[in-house]
């Protein structure tokens, strides 16, 4: 028998499409095994709160449907705290909990990291929009977010077609440009500014509006990264430079939200359940990935230490397919 008998999850920092998969997944999974499963709302504020409410199978049902996350969540800026992370290992010891399912992004992760390091039994699962956790080719709310980022640019570009106009349409990911890239290339954008790669030389991309227009094409679209940022005020510069009307888009969080895709709802579910089965095999400090297209799981330490960089395969892509 497993010493395990209960444990508790948490979102933690920017939430994503699918994360209430991945909940949902924990409980049943967990309920299933014979597990107590305590849910903490509010992340890291909520577990120093002590927001803990117990799970059960009904409470997960009609949820797997819905973005965001039905335990919400919240930033901690304190938790980076020694004095912070002790007194969230004392609450988890006094709750009596065995072992926490951390789902969230490279902050949440180091919470967790600053948990394992003081005794708590942790498993991370990697859920953001912004795929720039370097240990796992995916992330729970990327797809959906890339599709929902997608389907508001192909709108754009019609307009931008009837009027004859360049549009920059500026998506989510401050230091991350995965959106942007597969977004770009995705909607056959001419311009794809990466916060990786850009160099700051907007007028190759002035040149470039221009070069276009001289070929006869009557758009222009630029996918602009948030990391890039200042797509108004650069709307406004190409358009003084090019005489092509020029308009910014910033789609923000609209891309958090809506409905996750089936790929997120199903990986999500997989992660969870295996969240689960790594507490009731006696592991901590590790993180739920998938890896050449298996779910697997990897060290907290050795995950945080890893750089994510965009391939230079896709590189060459981008820069082959924006023309």
């Amino acid at each position: 028998m497993s010493e395990v008998k209960k444990i508790a999850v948490l979102t933690s920092g920017g939430d994503s499409p699918g994360m209430n998969a991945a909940i949902r997944a924990v409980v049943r999974s967990g309920i299933a095994q014979g597990l107590d499963v305590q849910g903490i709302e509010r992340g890291y504020s909520g577990l120093l709160e002590e927001r803990f409410l117990t799970m059960d199978t009904h409470g997960v049902s009609e949820t797997i449907q819905r973005g965001g996350t039905i335990l919400f969540t919240a930033r901690c800026p304190e938790f980076v705290e020694r004095e912070t992370q002790e007194k969230a290992a004392e609450i988890l010891r006094k709750h009596e909990i065995d072992g926490l399912v951390v789902i969230g992004g490279d902050g949440s992760f180091r919470g967790a990291q600053a948990l394992a390091r003081l005794g708590v039994n942790v498993i991370g699962i990697p859920g953001t929009i912004d795929l720039d956790i370097a240990c796992t080719d995916y992330t729970i709310g990327f797809d959906t977010a890339v599709n929902t980022a997608m389907e508001a640019i192909d709108k754009i570009r019609d307009t931008s077609s009837s009027h004859e106009r360049c549009s920059i349409v500026e998506v989510m990911g401050r230091s991350a440009g995965y959106i942007a890239m597969v977004c770009g290339i995705a909607t056959g954008a001419e311009d794809i500014l990466l916060p990786e790669l850009y160099d700051g030389d907007e007028q190759a991309i002035i040149d470039h509006v221009i070069d276009n227009r001289k070929k006869g094409r009557k758009h222009h679209l630029i996918i602009n990264a948030e990391g890039v940022g200042h797509s108004t005020s650069m709307a406004r510069r190409i358009e003084a430079a090019t005489g092509v009307e020029t308009r910014a888009t910033i789609l923000g969080y609209l891309q958090r939200g809506g409905s996750p895709s089936s790929r997120d709802r199903f990986y999500a579910s997989l992660m969870g359940s295996r969240a689960v089965d790594l507490l009731i095999a006696g592991k901590s400090c590790r993180i739920v990935v998938f890896k050449d297209g298996r779910c697997t799981d990897v060290d907290i330490e050795e995950g945080l230490a890893m750089k994510k960089e965009i391939p230079e395969s896709i590189r060459r892509l981008t820069s082959l397919l924006a023309r």
